[in-house]
């Protein structure tokens, strides 16, 4: 029985919570996303705050069985066990908690809620064990996910608060399926989080000293363990330290805005006055560079087909050669042709070059649209071996290796020029297999790559000057310059 005494001596305790939790991870002491996932570098504090979260939960709440894994039972024990306990003695009351060192269990004896640990190796313990309210996965990059999956199912105890899986560590490997579970698209219900030790005040200067000396000993430990990045382990074709660099130049740069096109359609044809860009955080369109008056633009599209689930669409400002928006989307193929008919309006009725090689229905949906300013290819009619032109960009065995060495190219010479985490996030799966053929790696996919790919070898047909029309170009004299003088009796 807690005396009164005991009780406001808790009270303090938890005051003193947010003088020794870090700034970044406070608010999610409020979360309640079934899925929690911080992924960062190495003392970025992650762990700790997990520690901090379920200690808050068990001492504040009432019916927890909170489950503590790791994928084994040893490393388990003498880490987060450990962390656990230490955490207590510094932040509660130790007289008020129970500790079982045989079976890894720590009980809060005021109102019975346990935080059991286990390792995955330990199948026989995990099966005995129900009524789980939360779970904490320490070093998730260990475990399969095929265990996730069962753990998942296995969080269904009774209780009055919400239910929560923390998932903290470190991306080691950019093909792992913690990036494509929860990253590479939005998951329901979910809350991401990326740290480094920048974000840990508590970090003392000789670890900061270790964990920045990677820089220049290894990129790979400098990538992961410094930067929180995704690790990049396999051989990519294109320049994995300068994608990597840029992708943490834009980590904290947000977007001009988010969101996608809506507009009225009546009798099969889009009212062109009528579009509209509608902001919205879960929109499929991402604007890095608003549209700039008169300056062309180039869109190069994949639709999706073999190696491909989404549609894209990857705008590039034709006179600097950046990328100003990404359109990606997995819906019908109709509905596609119509975003990018209002993307290209909204971009000074920019070149649109879509790729042609398993459907040419967007292609024909932008004509019958009216959307003629497309990109046009020359072929050799096999019949009359007369060169015809058609709409659309075909990837063949000649263009294919010229569109992604082209890209390759600007990639290495200019990365600055890539607004996008995500198409840069593609181009390290993108490798060339045993047979020497550039592609995505198994399991990860090529659609953001190929659209820019395609954008950049279409420019071509498209101007690379900000072109006014006459009627609006400034009236100018060559006595503009020296109105002053004129005026001040120069010529009297």
């Amino acid at each position: 029985m807690i005396t009164p005494r005991q009780a406001i001596a808790e009270l303090l305790k938890r005051k003193q919570l947010k003088e020794q939790t870090n700034y970044k991870y406070y608010p999610l002491y409020q979360n309640t996303s079934r899925y929690l996932v911080l992924k960062g570098g190495g003392g970025s504090g992650k762990s700790i705050f997990a520690g901090q979260k379920i200690l808050k939960r068990i001492t504040g709440e009432k019916g927890h069985r909170i489950l503590v894994v790791r994928k084994v039972a040893k490393t388990n024990r003498e880490s987060t066990f450990q962390q656990i306990k230490s955490q207590v003695n510094e932040l509660y009351n130790y007289e008020l908690f129970k500790f079982n060192e045989t079976d890894m269990k720590i009980t809060y004896k005021p109102n019975k809620n346990e935080i059991i640990f286990v390792g995955l190796d330990d199948v026989e313990k995990l099966k005995s064990i129900h009524n789980i309210t939360s779970i904490w996965i320490e070093e998730a990059s260990e475990i399969a996910e095929g265990d996730y999956r069962q753990l998942d199912i296995r969080l269904r105890g009774k209780t009055n608060y919400y239910k929560q899986i923390i998932f903290s560590f470190n991306p080691v490997s950019i093909t792992h399926w913690l990036k494509s579970e929860f990253f590479d698209k939005k998951k329901e219900d979910t809350t991401t989080l990326h740290s480094t030790y920048k974000d840990n005040r508590f970090l003392d200067d000789e670890q900061i000293k270790v964990l920045e000396s990677f820089a220049d000993t290894d990129p790979y430990y400098y990538q992961v363990y410094c930067c929180g990045e995704w690790g990049v382990l396999g051989k990519t074709i294109f320049d994995a330290e300068k994608v990597s660099n840029r992708i943490i130049q834009l980590r904290n740069v947000k977007p001009v805005k988010v969101g996608y096109f809506e507009y009225k359609y009546t009798n099969q044809e889009i009212d062109k006055k009528s579009i509209e860009f509608i902001e919205d955080t879960n929109g499929f369109i991402t604007i890095y560079e608003d549209v700039k008056k008169y300056n062309p633009y180039v869109i190069g599209g994949d639709t999706a087909g073999e190696g491909s689930d989404w549609f894209s669409g990857q705008v590039i400002n034709n006179n600097t050669g950046k990328q100003a928006a990404v359109l990606h989307i997995d819906v019908d193929e109709d509905l596609y042709a119509r975003q990018m008919y209002c993307l290209g309006t909204y971009y000074n009725d920019a070149l649109i070059s879509l790729e042609a090689n398993y459907s040419t229905y967007p292609i024909k949906e932008l004509l019958r649209l009216k959307y003629h300013r497309q990109y046009m290819r020359e072929q050799e009619d096999t019949v009359t071996g007369n060169i015809k032109k058609s709409f659309g960009f075909m990837t063949t065995k000649v263009t294919r290796p010229i569109i992604i060495a082209n890209l390759v190219k600007i990639v290495r010479e200019s990365t600055h020029l890539f607004s996008d985490i995500k198409t840069l996030e593609e181009m390290l799966t993108f490798i060339r297999n045993e047979n020497g053929r550039a592609e995505a790696q198994e399991g990860k996919h090529d659609d953001l790559i190929m659209g820019i790919a395609i954008a950049y070898y279409s420019r071509e047909q498209q101007s690379y000057l900000i072109e006014v029309p006459p009627e609006e170009k400034p009236k100018y004299s060559i006595f503009d310059d020296d109105k002053e003088d004129i005026e001040g009796g120069f010529f009297d």
